[in-house]
């Protein structure tokens, strides 16, 4: 498998960002953001540290393209509009019991409110288009910017847990939000 052209994983659009199906052409970027310790260290610890050269490229090629080939996965690079050629981050959605969604974006564009764009056009395509009727997200405690993206999102904490992540182990919060509670914000 070299691409992903499944026209159910559309392209998406917020007012700064164009969200792109993640495709196989992708892997040196993704491969030299993520292996960043900033950037991996509140991600569950099967993720591979340090970061081996080739990770990224296998892992888009053997995990993330047979996944959304397949309909259990949706994952998008992040690019803003006035720069589509440059990938600044991920969001993927993920069809598991309690971690339904996960993202990363790389230093120079945190803390501007660009997660939290994409974060809105995804949960839509969430609880629209593939009609689920509640969103999971887990998340270190210790993740103090996702979770502000879920405090701002109405969801709830609905589990904690001891969780390994490649920084060592610490509690982990699943956070909730349902279709109904998701329909009542956007009137």
């Amino acid at each position: 498998m070299t691409d992903c052209t499944d026209p159910f994983i559309p392209t998406l659009s917020t007012r700064r960002l164009l969200l792109l199906p993640l495709t196989l052409a992708d892997a040196p970027r993704y491969q030299q953001l993520i292996a960043d310790w900033d950037m991996v260290r509140y991600i569950t610890a099967n993720m591979p540290w340090p970061y081996p050269a080739g990770e990224g490229l296998r892992y888009i090629r053997e995990d993330a393209l047979p996944a959304m080939a397949d309909a259990e996965e949706w994952h998008w690079t992040l690019r803003l509009h006035d720069a589509p050629e440059t990938i600044i981050g991920v969001i993927s959605l993920m069809d598991e019991c309690d971690d339904n969604r996960s993202f990363w974006i790389a230093k120079p564009w945190q803390n501007q409110g660009l997660v939290g764009e994409a974060c809105e056009v995804v949960t839509r395509f969430w609880f629209q288009t593939l009609d689920r009727p509640v969103l999971r997200v887990a998340k270190a405690v210790a993740n103090e910017a996702s979770r502000r993206i879920s405090m701002r999102e109405g969801m709830q904490v609905v589990l904690r847990r001891d969780q390994d992540f490649v920084c060592g182990r610490m509690q982990e919060e699943v956070w909730e939000l349902t279709r109904e509670q998701w329909l009542a914000r956007q009137t």
